[in-house]
């Protein structure tokens, strides 16, 4: 039985990690962060973790 592809666009966005969630950058971080607050540009620059039902949709082809 054939096994499903992994799809490139989401790999490249999306990391799995060991325990099974889902990891992504989050958006708007590189430039022009001027006019934002603070402490707005520092939680950017963590890691957001997927919520549990968009993981179970997206774990097959990552």
């Amino acid at each position: 039985m054939g096994k499903q592809k992994t799809h490139k666009a989401s790999s490249k966005v999306l990391k799995l990690k060991k325990n099974g969630t889902v990891a992504y950058k989050k958006s708007g971080g590189n430039h022009k962060t001027a006019k934002d607050p603070r402490k707005a540009v520092r939680q950017r620059r963590n890691k957001g973790i997927l919520a549990k039902g968009d993981t179970k949709s997206l774990r097959d082809f990552i």
